[in-house]
């Protein structure tokens, strides 16, 4: 319901709108009344109304104060002036307030309905759009953690489409400009592996302050890619130091919080993205190069030519010993990959129980949507796209196949069929039956006899 006040030094003005507002939209109002200006501004402070109806003349604070007072409180309100003839070019003053509506008595029924269906359309409209904006933004936050696991594996992989991580990179508000990574090498984590990476996660953006930003891979194989990232204002030496910090806290806090030992590998700091990769590289390197627990930045380690990353083998992890660089990344790609689609089947099977388990009710795709914690457009798309049907067609199949099966028992009627399985009017119950099977719910039961 909307909220209506109606302020009018004159009781039978009041009661009149009120009568025609609830006679002519009835359910739709909850009416409060003011007969005065000081009254109607308190009044709106305690009932907050969608919509006031405001007299210009009355005793004490005039209609115009009370309405710039009353906006100042509730920016969206709705206002109607309602003036006399004589008043009615002190009442265009209302304007500049934003008041587009005004009634001049004596107002006919129509008048007054006609304002308020057309205050009541543009609520509405501005509710819906305040939805459609709320949707889209909590789309825009749902996707931030995989575009930060995106552009890790730009910064990770051998082809890199340098305008994609920029693209990325402004979507995060990340600078690119210069950085340095740090490769986080773990023991055999077992189930424990969602609970180090959100540790690893809420460490890193928790420790990290600005000027500097952080972007994190996703756990594969026992490894995770930090690259500390900065503009080209700060000196590599900040650089260099906020990242051996940062190592010690994560080596620290997952020691202290999971019970594990990690070795980390330092790359250089380096500018742009094919320099940002080459860190990467070194840090992979340095976070095997000695012994098991160690932090080791590369810059310190004592390397000959023939030692540098991607040409001793030998020194690397066991699991880019066995495949390579370029292979490792792309078997961390294809895992990240599974591990989404997987997610998503989850998502799937957690949706799929709840309908089976609110088919019986008045079940809607946003009650579906809101269980699995995802936008109702994403999730519609998704569902179809996994089912094969969209979600109307599933639930309207699901009712159906249920019904089929209650009518098998003579005992009940299909009216409680029709009730049992989720519809509310036997007609529509029918109709939907006959479309679905080509028969109407009698004349299938006549064929189980």
């Amino acid at each position: 319901m909307y909220r209506l006040l109606i302020t009018d030094d004159e009781a039978l003005e009041r009661e009149g709108i009120e009568w025609i507002a609830t006679r002519m939209m009835p359910g739709t109002f909850e009416v409060a009344h003011a007969e005065n200006g000081r009254m109607a501004i308190q009044k709106a402070a305690e009932f907050h109304p969608h919509i006031v109806m405001m007299d210009v003349r009355m005793p004490g604070i005039q209609g115009f104060d009370a309405l710039k007072e009353i906006k100042a409180q509730n920016p969206d309100v709705k206002m109607v002036m309602i003036t006399a003839y004589e008043y009615f070019d002190y009442a265009k003053q209302a304007i500049s307030l934003g008041v587009r509506e005004y009634l001049v008595k004596p107002a006919k029924r129509a008048e007054v309905a006609a304002v308020l269906e057309r205050l009541v359309q543009e609520i509405e409209a501005e509710r819906n759009k305040r939805n459609e904006q709320l949707a889209v933004r909590d789309k825009f936050y749902q996707l931030l953690p995989l575009a930060e696991t995106e552009i890790a594996l730009h910064l990770m992989a051998d082809q890199v489409n340098e305008t994609e991580v920029e693209q990325l990179a402004d979507i995060l508000s990340l600078s690119i400009e210069r950085g340095c990574a740090l490769v986080l090498a773990f023991p055999e984590l077992g189930d424990e592996k969602k609970r180090v990476y959100e540790e690893v996660k809420n460490l890193a953006h928790e420790s990290i302050k600005e000027p500097f930003t952080v972007t994190i891979s996703s756990l594969v194989y026992q490894h995770m890619a930090i690259f500390l990232l900065g503009d080209t204002q700060g000196g590599n030496a900040s650089l260099r130091e906020e990242a051996a910090l940062l190592a010690g806290k994560l080596a620290e806090g997952l020691r202290q919080q999971c019970g594990i030992m990690i070795s980390v590998g330092i790359g250089s700091v380096q500018t742009g993205i094919p320099g940002i990769k080459q860190s990467y590289y070194e840090a992979v390197f340095a976070s095997k190069y000695d012994q098991w627990g160690d932090i080791n930045r590369f810059e310190d380690l004592n390397i000959t030519g023939t030692e540098r990353p991607g040409k001793n083998e030998d020194k690397l992890p066991s699991t880019l010993r066995s495949v390579g660089e370029s292979s490792y990344v792309d078997l961390a790609i294809r895992q990240i990959r599974e591990e989404r689609e997987q997610s998503t089947h989850n998502m799937l099977d957690q949706a799929v129980a709840y309908i089976h388990r609110k088919y019986q009710e008045d079940l809607s795709l946003e009650d579906a949507a809101e269980h699995v914690h995802l936008n109702p457009y994403y999730f519609s798309k998704l569902f179809k796209q996994q089912t094969g049907e969209t979600f109307i067609d599933y639930v309207t199949r699901l009712r159906i196949e249920k019904a089929k099966e209650m009518m098998k028992d003579s005992h009940l009627s299909l009216k409680e069929v029709c009730y049992a399985v989720g519809y509310k009017d036997p007609n529509y119950f029918s109709r939907v039956f006959k479309k679905v099977t080509g028969v109407t719910p009698s004349e299938y039961r006549q064929q189980l006899r």
